[in-house]
């Protein structure tokens, strides 16, 4: 077993909780580290968990979960856990799982998982676009498509998106959130193989008497599945949208706690912070 052989990794520091009296970390938390790297890898598969299983129809249950131990982990050690579908039957996925220290196998571990009714947590066929999803994740397929368009087109899945961040989540007011520009903005949805929505934003018309100036805002993104880089492929589909239509920068009121998410993606700030519906905001821009 080799880091190559996985698409996924979830990475951690071994915390003083979980090193035992031989001063390594305690066998059993390396169960709890693989089932952590598991909802690292239902990110990577834009599936939030539970509207997920939920659209499909049934809950995955761990039926048998195995072990080899080859070296250990000592307190502060960065570990990388790699996680992988291995193999799938009817109702069964095999998952295997490596932890690693640098290149250093530590840990291997297999987990088998079995597709059930949650009512009666009696197995059922594994539905064909799970099955699909898995596959084609493995095989480096594009997780997320990325749709874009008007407010008619895409303002139910981007309004109900948009409320569960800004409004239930941050508690910024509805009547603050919803505006009259969303009528003349150019949209962009990231839906998952479900067809759910996990990321939207949109593209305003250009600043009045600022001329190729763009405007992007109402980023976000489903937080059960936030650092997996929708958010990022996201706002490049915006970017390249403003460079289409021959905007040569682009702005943004970034909330000061996603700054360094813009920074990244090439924005500077400018001037000084600012309370805008309770939260604090900071302009950034970008040339294009």
């Amino acid at each position: 077993m080799q880091r190559s052989d996985f698409r996924c990794f979830h990475r951690l520091r071994v915390r003083w909780a979980e090193v035992d009296m031989q001063k390594i970390v305690f066998n059993a938390h390396y169960l709890m580290y693989i089932d952590t790297a598991m909802s690292d890898y239902w990110r990577a598969l834009a599936l939030p968990y539970e509207a997920g299983m939920l659209a499909l129809g049934g809950e995955m249950y761990v039926k048998q979960a195995t072990l080899q131990y080859h070296a250990s982990a000592r307190l502060d050690d960065q570990l990388d856990v790699g996680l992988r579908c291995a193999r799938m039957g009817n109702s069964s996925s095999l998952f295997q799982a490596g932890i690693f220290s640098a290149d250093r196998l530590l840990v291997s571990g297999e987990l088998v998982y079995v597709f059930a009714d949650p009512a009666t947590q009696t197995s059922k066929p594994m539905p064909p676009t799970l099955r699909s999803i898995f596959e084609d994740f493995e095989a480096g397929a594009a997780m997320v498509q990325l749709r874009s368009g008007d407010w008619n087109a895409l303002g139910h899945d981007a309004a109900c998106l948009r409320n569960a961040v800004f409004v239930r989540e941050q508690g910024i007011a509805a009547d603050l959130e919803v505006d009259a520009l969303d009528a003349s903005a150019q949209h962009v949805v990231a839906y998952n193989r479900l067809g759910q929505a996990v990321a939207t934003g949109r593209l305003l018309p250009g600043v009045p008497a600022q001329d190729g100036i763009g405007r992007i805002g109402r980023l976000a993104v489903d937080r059960s599945v936030r650092s997996a880089q929708w958010g990022r492929q996201l706002l490049d589909a915006l970017l390249e949208a403003a460079r289409a239509r021959g905007d040569r920068q682009v702005q943004l009121h970034a909330q000061c706690s996603a700054e360094g998410f813009y920074r990244r993606a090439g924005f500077a700030a400018e001037g000084a912070p600012w309370e805008e519906a309770g939260i604090d905001h900071i302009l950034m821009t970008r040339r294009l």
